[in-house]
């Protein structure tokens, strides 16, 4: 998608503002500011938010919610779209922002922090800023832990506070995704005395070994038994993981339809869906240019 003009995009087009889901997460430590140390590997999703968007010289920022969900006024779209124009320096640049959200606030599949990346991909192009990748992802950091591996575009995994990415590219294939009905806090599971937070580092043949896990799920599934039913659900067809803090949980399939029928089989209650595995984000085409 070459150049940055607004017309140059259909009136009607709408982006894909991907999920991710952990193939496993480890906390290694704990910084003495009291940021968390992780080991995780992450991966697109074809499913996820969809966002329309439109320039004005008006200097408004505002949002337009086609969803059923209770959000903040100053999201990460908006907080993403207000940072972008404060490192610009172009006070009378706005946008309105078109969100239907369809990843439920509180399920660690990264949805807002997909939202903060698309939003300043995006408005970087069609602002016509053209800063540089380096430069959305110091933004990006200041936004959100999980924002960098969206604006880095690829399956990666990630070290540090999750700012440390690595490109690495899992198989592909399918996940069913479980969703249970309720939000998780992640900042509650973090603070949590319980939380292991001493894992020794690993490698990628331990987690093709089947050695790791995800070291939040035990502190979720005490505070929110849903979540843990929905585990115990996926673990009858497949290694099951809970992605982030929760509450969604997946099981890695090899086909949609294998996925679909396992969707099929949730209890009452419970929600779903069957998502193609990514390892190239939907939004490759809106990153800056490489950097020589």
């Amino acid at each position: 998608m070459a150049g940055g003009k607004l017309s140059e995009i259909p009136p009607d087009a709408r982006l894909l503002s991907p999920a991710k889901i952990n193939l496993f997460l480890h906390v290694t430590g704990r910084r003495p500011d009291g940021y968390h140390l992780l080991q995780t590997w992450m991966q697109f999703l074809d499913w996820g938010d969809r966002m329309l968007f439109r320039t004005n010289r008006k200097g408004m920022i505002q949002r337009h919610d086609e969803h059923p969900y209770t959000l903040p006024a100053a999201d990460l779209s908006i907080r993403a779209a207000e940072v972008l124009r404060q490192a610009a320096g172009r006070p009378e640049l706005g946008a309105d922002i078109t969100l239907e959200k369809r990843v439920p606030p509180g399920t660690g599949l990264g949805g807002g922090s997909s939202n903060a990346a698309t939003t300043l991909l995006v408005l970087n192009r069609l602002w016509q800023l053209h800063l540089s990748a380096a430069q959305l992802r110091d933004l990006g950091r200041g936004l959100g832990a999980d924002v960098p591996v969206f604006l880095h575009g690829a399956s990666a995994w990630a070290e540090g506070t999750g700012d440390l990415l690595t490109t690495m590219c899992p198989p592909a294939g399918w996940v069913a995704v479980a969703l249970p009905g309720v939000a998780v806090s992640t900042e509650s599971i973090f603070s949590d005395p319980g939380l292991r937070r001493d894992h020794p580092p690993v490698a990628v043949r331990d987690y093709t070994a089947g050695l790791t896990g995800n070291d939040l799920e035990a502190v979720t599934f005490q505070r929110h038994p849903e979540v843990a039913a929905a585990h115990r659900c996926l673990s009858q067809f497949g290694p099951a993981r809970m992605s982030g803090t929760g509450s969604a949980v997946f099981v890695p399939l090899p086909t949609r339809e294998a996925a679909e029928q396992v969707i099929g089989q949730l209890p009452d209650g419970m929600t779903g869906l069957a998502a193609r595995r990514l390892n190239r984000s939907p939004l490759q085409d809106w990153m800056p240019e490489p950097e020589s």
